[in-house]
């Protein structure tokens, strides 16, 4: 049976090789100290940030992140789905299909007026999930980094 449940404390360990799994497939890296601060943050009921837990047979499988934000396009907040990442073994279970249900479920409670994600071009296999239970936008993302 499969849970979906908020993080807590006892779960870090379990979640830090799921997200760095998730650092993987992007070839991308980020300093301890972004990932203690990022744990630190889904625990602390005043940040705008949570993570969700996927759990499959007393083992957490999948993990997602989400941050509520303003809008200049709307009174209600919008919730940027920021990560979703399954273990291997559990991919083609429905883990990330139920995290992304669980994130709309929980929006939806907080009265966010959308839930947003993006994803790599590349990555066609969630992009087959991912336009059955949402719509494209046609946005383009360009960034500028600092440092």
């Amino acid at each position: 049976m499969l849970q979906i449940r908020p993080f807590i404390a006892d779960d870090r360990k379990a979640w830090e090789p799921l997200w760095q799994g998730y650092l993987t497939f992007y070839k991308s890296s980020v300093p301890p100290e972004v990932t203690e601060t990022t744990w630190r943050r889904f625990l602390d009921p005043a940040e705008p940030m949570y993570g969700l837990a996927a759990v499959l047979d007393g083992r957490i499988v999948g993990i997602v992140h989400t941050i509520y934000h303003r809008s200049t396009w709307s009174t209600a907040d919008y919730c940027y789905l920021q990560d979703l990442f399954t273990a291997e073994e559990a991919r083609g279970r429905g883990v990330a299909r139920a995290l992304i249900e669980a994130v709309y479920e929980r929006a939806k409670a907080q009265g966010a007026s959308r839930v947003y994600w993006l994803t790599h071009e590349t990555n066609t296999t969630a992009q087959a999930l991912y336009d059955k239970v949402a719509a494209r936008s046609g946005f383009i993302q360009y960034r500028h980094l600092f440092g």
